[in-house]
């Protein structure tokens, strides 16, 4: 069963294309003239096993903001396409995700149901990562709008840690690692809820 999937998206900010398959071997093309951004996405293809490429082109001259956000918007539509019916998936998964001295919690649920808790405190001083600028603030709408897209519960919690880059890799990591398991088939082909449709 192929899990590939392709999504586009066109707006006066943005111009989105994402390929995506799930039982890829952790290639990624990311090109979104965010550097920071295409790190924290490579990263997501890496260790969670995904072929991603990703092109993104948006208006960077006002703010990162349209880009990252529309950016999540595509990534969890092609989640959810490529996912299809989710039959025979694991569905929830979870861990901790350590960077040097930060560590990370994640917990995901495919469950269909769109809900993100983030908390991810940050300084009141913190810097935009990169040039063209990520600020670290971007993070969160970048997952609410996977999640929103890719109907996910996703939980990120941060327990310590000091680095904002850090902090955002280890995060970004955790997801992957929790998607990979999530969406791993574990045979027999059965809908994963008592409700047979998720």
């Amino acid at each position: 069963m192929s899990r590939v999937a392709e999504r586009r998206r066109a707006t006066k900010e943005t111009s989105v294309e994402i390929r995506l398959d799930l039982d890829g071997s952790g290639a990624a093309e990311v090109a979104t003239g965010l550097p920071f951004f295409d790190h924290m996405l490579s990263q997501l293809a890496r260790h969670g096993a995904l072929d991603l490429a990703v092109h993104a082109v948006g208006d960077l001259d006002v703010d990162a903001h349209h880009t990252v956000e529309d950016t999540g918007i595509v990534l969890g539509e092609t989640i959810a396409e490529a996912l299809g019916d989710k039959r025979g998936i694991r569905r929830f998964a979870s861990c901790a995700i350590p960077l040097d001295e930060s560590l990370v919690d994640v917990a995901l649920d495919c469950a269909g149901r769109a809900f993100l808790h983030y908390d991810v405190a940050l300084p009141a001083d913190a810097a935009p990562l990169g040039q063209p600028g990520f600020h670290p603030q971007l993070a969160e709408e970048f997952w609410r709008s996977v999640v929103s897209s890719a109907g996910l519960t996703l939980h990120i919690g941060l327990r310590y840690g000091r680095n904002q880059h850090h902090v955002l890799e280890a995060s970004f990591k955790g997801v992957a690692r929790a998607l990979r398991e999530a969406v791993r088939i574990e045979g027999g082909g059965e809908i994963p809820s008592t409700k047979g449709v998720l």
